[in-house]
């Protein structure tokens, strides 16, 4: 096995470190950091499964051209970078730089995002680059420079551990951050652990074993801050000494949280919440001093997104809750550098070294250290907006890096069609079939993680390394060596000659210290940014090689900073924090007759973003192989639907199809639908498709929260599986889903017409038609149910599960027998039932996926050994003892069985 390589998990924003090698069979190994800050040796089931998703299946690994008869060809990296550079070279002549477009994402590396932000806006001379960050975190981003003055998140994780009291805002902390849940969890099982508070429309695994829950009613979030504000005045709270020294704006915020929001039990009507528990979230607030409020997507994704953000900080300005141990609004992000990004000025309205582009004097620190030939002089197009321009017309030639709007954003349909009259759509990707590349002129084969070197910034600033221990497959090459070249060919010879990624970074780094902090003539820094990178400006390639993890700002001493504004200094000219005065508002489209339930989406625990990665590892697609729409069962009575059938939900915008479930945690007139599925994994179930376009005018996110749409039946005549070692023709069929196993791909299926001959469809279907085969095969017409298997030498090749309703035998000790050379006679009998020999040996559907450990297995274990603790199922089964993100579920499970046993 090689020596194991420290590098950066790339998934969510918590950062985690992972000790990475490869073994004497070639397999990529990983494990949890215990060196790293961030997660103390820990990983959620994502970073331990890593090694799954480093295969070469599906990636892209040389230069693609598509001409102009559609005919896609391989090319070499010469003519692709030549194609690339000509194409924006034509039309910046023509029609000018605003006519060109970047489209890039939290998951490029700090030193991939500088490069290509340098090039738009400082030697193009265009702002129109934006990230998939937009839809995610600038919301917070917006609500932190109206604040602070900076986009600066004041804490650190261990304020989280420090608490006495945490409280969780739109942020569902234990699916979509579990190592980070895991810190508060282990916090709160001591002694003085702090207390929690959960605030979000559904009943999530978060809220098992949380304080108080408050289920708020989508998009009235200012509404409960603008009350917790007002009552905390009201009970003398809030610190007066602080707010006169350190902030301005306070009288403003106060009015106008007093005019809507003064009686909490008007504020509990008007959030869908009961009274005493609003009073009781109050009170505990009041009386903890050291309170961290953590937000997330919940939040920013909503077209209030950036007053709610305000109104949360509002109360702990108030308070002086903010700059201390154990206190403070803290923001946590939902890609692996979408802070490296926002440092590097990726989004369209900032400019590197966190300058403004609307700052003349910042527009001209950035132009003198690059010494470019022009400066973009005003905000570019962000996100939804720069796809309406690319389909009016107005942007010509597009280049997106590692991410797939075409299934993300929201009016995803609408962003498929401006894809396909677009001049030139550049991709780089590390795969090369995605919904998007499905429109590219030229696809870029680019390094994925495990190839990549450079750094990255977690949700505390925390920069990390993310080093290479893979060797480059095929022809990949590094984004920004790519981004590069390109400038090279279109004329900028100069600005553009790194060698490796540390010259980047420290170029990178310099900007950061720039005329940072230099006093004006009224003795005022003309700009003062806390994004410093001190002694990071002089690192020598040893140094940038071995460098720790450190948080931002960095000392001239290489010491980092764990918590800002302790010194009550923030970084508005004149040093004061802002209190915002947030008004509540309505979502922009309100619900009515024709679409009566408010949509939701948002992620589930084992997949991330749209599955290129995560859709690789059987171990993540154990736990939810499927899209759902998950609502309320009076809903689902009125809507004419049922739990296990197929459903569309619809919108002005689109639909999808999904199945039916009942999770217990939605409140009736609500409806979740989570967001990996594209058209590689599934028939129809985009939900960007649904979502709509309406934004929050300040920081142009999306309201992914609050989407108006209707449920009804997806009539089919029939339900079924299919287990098969070799891809099969779904396409044809009605709905299909695809999940990887481990030996085997499982597809999920419904149609609208049954075959005539079942026996004759599915061993073509199948491909058993050949000699030398067995078929054993089951048909009850009356009852709709049929059942095959196809086997060759003693051994299963795939197997086919039909009914007239969703009831279906388990999927689990079916799985289990492709990683068998041979079948005995018993399994053999046993396998047109769909169940093991003697009706035993099913674990059920997956709850832990670091261990395999099934539903049924679990239950056993807690009737037979009377358990009433997550920690006896541990050490019992394991499941609960690696990243922790299934104890919730484990709560419920022994929670259900109780149940049935008092009963």
């Amino acid at each position: 096995m090689s020596e194991a390589v420290r590098t950066t998990c790339p998934y969510c924003g918590v950062g985690c470190g992972v000790l990475a090698s490869v073994d004497a069979d070639g397999a990529a190994r990983v494990a949890g950091d215990p060196a790293h800050a961030s997660n103390r040796g820990r990983l959620c089931v994502k970073g331990s499964a890593l090694g799954d998703t480093v295969g070469m299946e599906g990636r892209l690994l040389h230069p693609l051209l598509r001409e102009a008869d559609g005919v896609v060809r391989r090319a070499g990296w010469d003519e692709a970078i030549q194609r690339v550079a000509d194409g924006f070279s034509r039309v910046v002549a023509e029609h000018g730089p605003d006519a060109v477009a970047f489209y890039v994402s939290g998951q490029l590396l700090t030193e991939d995002y500088y490069v290509v932000n340098k090039l738009a806006k400082g030697y193009l001379g265009t702002a129109n680059i934006d990230t998939n960050s937009r839809l995610c975190m600038s919301s917070a981003v917006a609500g932190h420079k109206r604040a602070f003055g900076e986009d600066v998140v004041p804490g650190c994780y261990e304020d989280l551990e420090q608490a006495e009291l945490v409280v969780l805002v739109g942020s569902n902390t234990a699916w979509c951050h579990p190592v980070l849940f895991q810190r508060v969890t282990q916090a709160r099982d001591g002694r003085d652990g702090p207390r929690v508070v959960v605030i979000d429309p559904r009943f999530t695994a978060t809220c098992e074993g949380a304080d108080l829950h408050l289920p708020i009613r989508p998009g009235t979030d200012v509404r409960l801050f603008n009350g917790l504000l007002s009552f905390l005045f009201r009970h003398g709270v809030i610190d007066p000494a602080f707010i006169d020294a350190h902030t301005e704006g306070f009288d403003a915020a106060l009015a106008a949280a007093e005019a809507e929001a003064g009686d909490p039990a008007q504020v509990a009507q008007q959030c869908g919440l009961q009274a005493a528990d609003v009073v009781a979230f109050y009170r505990l607030f009041a009386r903890h001093e050291k309170v961290v409020t953590l937000f997330s997507q919940g939040v920013n994704q909503s077209s209030s997104g950036t007053d709610k953000v305000n109104a949360i900080i509002n109360c702990h300005l108030a308070t002086a809750r903010i700059g201390r141990p154990g206190m403070g609004p803290f923001s946590i992000t939902g890609q692996p550098n979408a802070m490296g990004g926002r440092e590097v000025g990726g989004l369209a309205n900032m400019l590197a070294a966190h300058m403004e582009l609307g700052e003349p004097a910042h527009r001209d620190i950035v132009q003198a250290f690059w010494q470019s030939p022009r400066m973009a002089d005003k905000p570019g197009l962000k996100a939804v907006e720069l796809f309406d321009a690319v389909g009016e017309g107005r942007i010509k030639a597009l280049w997106i890096m590692a991410t797939n709007p075409a299934v993300s954003l929201p009016e995803a349909d609408k962003v498929r069609a401006a894809l396909a009259r677009c001049e030139l759509v550049v991709c780089s990707d590390i795969v090369e079939r995605t919904d998007t590349n499905a429109f590219a002129h030229v696809l870029l084969p680019a390094l994925g993680w495990g190839e990549k070197d450079g750094t990255v910034t977690s949700s505390e600033r925390r920069i990390s390394r993310q080093r290479p221990f893979l060797p480059v497959p095929g022809e990949a090459r590094a984004d920004w060596r790519v981004v590069c070249e390109v400038a090279r060919r279109m004329g900028f010879e100069r600005g553009f000659e790194f060698g490796n990624p540390h010259e980047i970074f420290v170029e990178h780094a310099q900007l950061t210290t720039f005329r940072n902090r230099e006093p004006a003539a009224d003795g005022v820094p003309a700009a003062y940014r806390r994004l410093h990178l001190g002694s990071l400006a002089r690192l020598d390639r040893r140094a940038y090689d071995t460098l720790a993890p450190v948080q931002w700002p960095v000392t001239e001493a290489g010491e980092g900073t764990p918590r800002l504004f302790s010194d009550g200094r923030f970084s508005h000219a004149h040093g004061r924090a802002r209190f915002v005065a947030t008004a509540s508002r309505p979502p922009v489209h309100a619900v009515d007759r024709e679409y009566p339930l408010v949509l939701n989406t948002g992620r589930i625990r084992d997949q991330w973003h749209t599955m290129t990665r995560t859709a690789r590892s059987p171990r993540l697609n154990g736990h939810i192989g499927e899209p759902f729409i998950d609502m309320h069962p009076h809903d689902a009575l009125r809507c004419g639907v049922r739990e296990g059938t197929l459903a569309r939900v619809s919108s002005r915008w689109g639909a999808m199809v999904g199945r039916v479930r009942h999770g217990g945690g939605i409140l009736a007139g609500q409806v979740f639908v989570p967001i990996h599925w594209s058209d590689q994994f599934a028939s129809d179930a985009r939900v960007g498709g649904v979502v709509n376009p309406a934004v929050d005018p300040v920081s142009g996110e999306p309201e992914f929260k609050h989407t108006p749409v209707r449920v009804e039946p997806f009539a089919v005549r029939w339900y079924g599986f299919a287990l098969a070692r070799q891809a099969l023709p779904a396409s044809a069929l009605s709905y299909w889903t695809l999940i990887r196993g481990d030996r085997f791909l499982r597809y999920e299926l419904a149609h609208r017409e049954r075959p005539a001959d079942c026996d004759a469809w599915a061993k073509g279907w199948l491909g058993a038609d050949e000699t030398g085969a067995d078929w054993l095969a089951f048909e009850d017409r009356e009852t709709g149910v049929y059942r095959a298997v196809h086997l060759r030498d003693g051994r299963i090749e795939s197997c086919l599960f039909l009914a007239a309703q969703p009831h279906l035998p388990s999927r689990q000790w079916l799985s289990s027998l492709f990683a068998r050379e041979r079948l005995d006679e018993a399994d053999r009998l046993a396998l047109l039932s769909g169940e093991p020999p003697g009706g035993g040996g099913d674990p059920g559907p997956v709850v832990c996926s670091c261990f395999g450990v099934g539903r049924n297995t679990i239950l056993e274990a807690i009737r037979a050994n009377d358990m009433d603790l997550p920690a006896q199922i541990t050490a019992e089964l394991r499941a609960g003892g690696n990243c922790g993100s299934c104890i919730p579920e484990l709560r419920r499970l022994i929670a259900e069985t109780r149940a049935v046993t008092a009963a």
